[in-house]
């Protein structure tokens, strides 16, 4: 799939440039053979902060977009995604940061699964729908204070 392709390039990219890396979506986009809406759409869905990136987008001259892979301390890393939580977090996005911080060995195994059983929806199945996001950012922030 092109857009499996697209990040994999990303990647290998961002590896060359030890995490930090800028591109020209035109110029990426040409080079592909595909559409720079393309080269957007993977860099927004994949690349995300819940995934341990800083995207940065310059416009005008040419633009860029600057891609950077976070180097973060355990506890530093555990704080940069309290921050990212924010009000309210849904399921699906608070079970990606709970594998991100699995992946780069925050938490372990058995932490990774007990947090997203206490952030699922069947465990918050007594709050009404559309209070469940921020009581999950309520107990995700609890939860991550306790892990530091």
């Amino acid at each position: 799939m092109l857009a499996d392709y697209i990040a994999q390039m990303i990647e290998e990219m961002l590896n060359e440039g030890n995490g930090t890396l800028e591109l020209q979506r035109n110029e990426m986009a040409t080079r592909l053979g595909c559409v720079p809406s393309q080269i957007s759409y993977v860099i927004s869905s994949r690349f995300t902060p819940e995934r341990g990136y800083m995207i940065e987008s310059r416009r005008g001259g040419g633009g860029c977009i600057r891609i950077v892979r976070k180097q973060l301390g355990r506890d530093e890393y555990l704080m940069h995604f309290f921050c990212a939580i924010g009000e309210s977090i849904e399921e699906v996005e608070a079970i990606a940061y709970l594998k991100n911080l699995y992946g780069n060995g925050c938490i372990t195994e058995r932490e990774l699964h007990l947090c997203s059983a206490a952030l699922s929806n069947s465990s918050l199945s007594a709050i009404h729908p559309s209070h469940r996001a921020s009581v999950r950012a309520d107990i995700f922030k609890q939860l991550i204070l306790s892990l530091m």
